[in-house]
């Protein structure tokens, strides 16, 4: 959903009065658009958007991710005449995507101390949510990964435009067979995942994360995911291929006291899963090279 700035301003002003000064777009994504102001002196954050359980995710994080998990706090949650709105304090800090190899290489541990970190929520109100499981609905761990195959409330008709690639299409019903293979065997793990990492998502300064956003496909689901979506993701990033990320995150789980149990596996359906989500997605917003190239990387893991 994309509010444009004179639409902004106008509800901004309408909703907040002579409180609300300084409104300036900050950036725009497929879900939502976010401008900074400042409302009583205060820098803040609005953000429109489609979708209200985006932001009561964003909320439920703000205030309950341990202190090693920097979530901005989201203050209010609205609707508008075409959606709704969540209002959250700045976060001051550049993005990850945008360091280069040496800044990454600093940042990348307390990246993982935070993503390990989340394993120490409470979930209890989380764990019954069907908005933080994946295909929207309570199943099993398999089930919930081999929910990437069915139709999507977001993405209607993405299969539909896949099937017009026969290409990509042979490649995902070959991902999805695999994935039905390996899935059943998965221990039912569970813990929080950002499931978004990049995109502009993670803010950092030299002293480390400042701020971790946008938790709209956050799932209760295996704690591996964020780690396999830095995998998937990493060579798409030309400046960090001097960094080893495998063995980063060697490193890191021998600090953490060994291996989580069955990562192999796990991990693997994770990319899997990755993969084949980015395929269908591509495929609906027709961004057909990223499509293909999701669907040629999904072949590393078939």
């Amino acid at each position: 959903m994309n509010t444009d700035l004179f639409g902004a301003v106008r509800f901004i002003n309408s909703r907040f009065g002579s409180r609300a000064k300084d409104i300036a777009p900050v950036g725009a994504g497929d879900w939502s658009t976010a401008y900074a102001f400042t409302l009583d002196g205060q820098d803040m954050v609005i953000r429109f958007g489609g979708h209200v359980e985006d932001f009561k995710k964003d909320q439920a994080m703000g205030a309950s991710a341990p202190p090693m998990v920097p979530v901005p706090e989201v203050t209010l949650i609205g609707e508008t005449s075409e959606g709704f709105y969540a209002v959250s304090k700045w976060v001051r800090g550049g993005h990850l995507d945008e360091l280069e190899a040496g800044e990454m290489r600093l940042i990348l541990p307390g990246l993982l101390d935070a993503l390990s970190g989340l394993q120490q929520m409470d979930t209890g109100r989380i764990s019954h949510g069907k908005e933080w499981r994946l295909g929207g609905r309570r199943a099993s761990w398999s089930e919930e990964l081999l929910s990437v195959a069915g139709p999507r409330d977001r993405l209607p008709g993405w299969r539909e435009r896949l099937d017009s690639f026969p290409a990509e299409s042979k490649i995902f019903d070959r991902g999805v067979a695999t994935l039905r293979r390996l899935a059943p065997c998965l221990p039912g793990y569970r813990g929080i995942a950002h499931c978004d990492l990049l995109n502009r998502n993670v803010l950092v300064d030299r002293s480390g994360l400042t701020g971790i956003i946008d938790w709209g496909n956050a799932i209760y689901g295996d704690p591996l995911y964020d780690m396999a979506w830095l995998l998937y993701w990493w060579p798409w990033y030309p400046q960090w291929q001097e960094i080893d990320l495998q063995q980063v995150l060697k490193h890191f789980w021998e600090r953490q006291g060994g291996f989580p149990s069955q990562m192999e596996e796990r991990l693997r359906c994770c990319l899997l899963h990755i993969g084949l989500d980015h395929i269908a997605y591509c495929a609906f917003r027709q961004r057909t090279e990223d499509m293909r190239r999701n669907a040629v990387q999904l072949l590393d893991y078939i």
